[in-house]
């Protein structure tokens, strides 16, 4: 089992007051790249005392510190996911804006060939795919 963004907060020292503590459980439970403000809806549900500032601010903190890891897909809002070791790419369907992460052997394969094929070795990358549903 993978730590949570509060252990990882504890880990790394960060005081982790209660509402930290909130939205780092609210972060680590979603399924999904929340946005803030989708993020500071769902803060709310737990405690309606909870400013959006102070979720874009832990938001910043969390990523600052390499707990969450922020997402710029095509020039939308910044959406955010706990970081993680485990390399994954994402599909972004642009009608609904849901992120699929997915994992590919043959494009990690072919995105170290094109980088060798120019001179270079590959060290990092990010690939972030857009599309629309097929129709069944």
């Amino acid at each position: 089992m993978s730590e949570t963004i509060e252990q990882k907060c504890l880990k790394k020292g960060l005081k982790l007051t209660d509402q930290r503590k909130i939205i780092a459980k609210v972060m680590s439970s979603s399924k999904d790249h929340p946005d803030v403000d989708d993020l500071y809806k769902r803060v709310l549900k737990v405690d309606s005392k909870i400013s959006i500032a102070t979720v874009y601010r832990t938001v910043k903190l969390f990523e600052e510190q390499g707990i969450v890891t922020k997402h710029d897909f095509k020039g939308k809002k910044a959406r955010y996911e706990e970081f993680s070791e485990n390399h994954h790419d994402h599909l972004v369907d642009i009608k609904t804006g849901e992120i699929i992460e997915f994992v590919d052997d043959d494009i990690e394969i072919l995105q170290k060939k094109v980088a060798e094929k120019l001179g270079y070795d590959l060290v990092d990358h990010k690939l972030e795919l857009y599309g629309i549903k097929k129709k069944s």
